[in-house]
């Protein structure tokens, strides 16, 4: 793993399960950690919806961070899962999925699309 890679810092976020006011239970967004990663585009479409001028854009991005930075980071002991979300620049990149590449335990592969709003 080239730690010299790693080079933008990106916010992990997750929903959080807390009792309101009323003692009932709500999900909270919340941040889980900062992580140092490597950021990749891979694929991008635009298309037209029909009838409408409206562009749909669909982007896709790689998430390289260390092995050890995906195990246990949550406050309730989850690994990243495919519910959270990266904040990165102000944007936000929901997980697709993710892979750990030949089983190095070195670095995770997350896969993810940037939220168009």
């Amino acid at each position: 793993m080239e730690a010299g890679k790693l080079k933008h810092k990106v916010e992990l976020w997750g929903n959080l399960k807390v009792k309101n006011e009323l003692n009932e239970w709500d999900t909270q967004d919340v941040k889980i950690k900062s992580l140092q990663a490597e950021i990749i585009p891979q694929t991008g479409t635009m298309s037209r919806q029909q009838g409408i001028e409206t562009i749909i854009s669909k982007t896709t991005h790689k998430f390289i961070v260390r092995y050890r930075s995906g195990i246990n980071v949550t406050q309730d002991g989850k690994d990243i899962s495919n519910d959270m979300w990266f904040i990165f620049r102000g944007k936000r990149f929901d997980i697709l999925y993710m892979i750990d590449p030949y089983f190095s335990k070195e670095k995770w592969e997350i896969f993810c699309e940037e939220v168009i709003e």
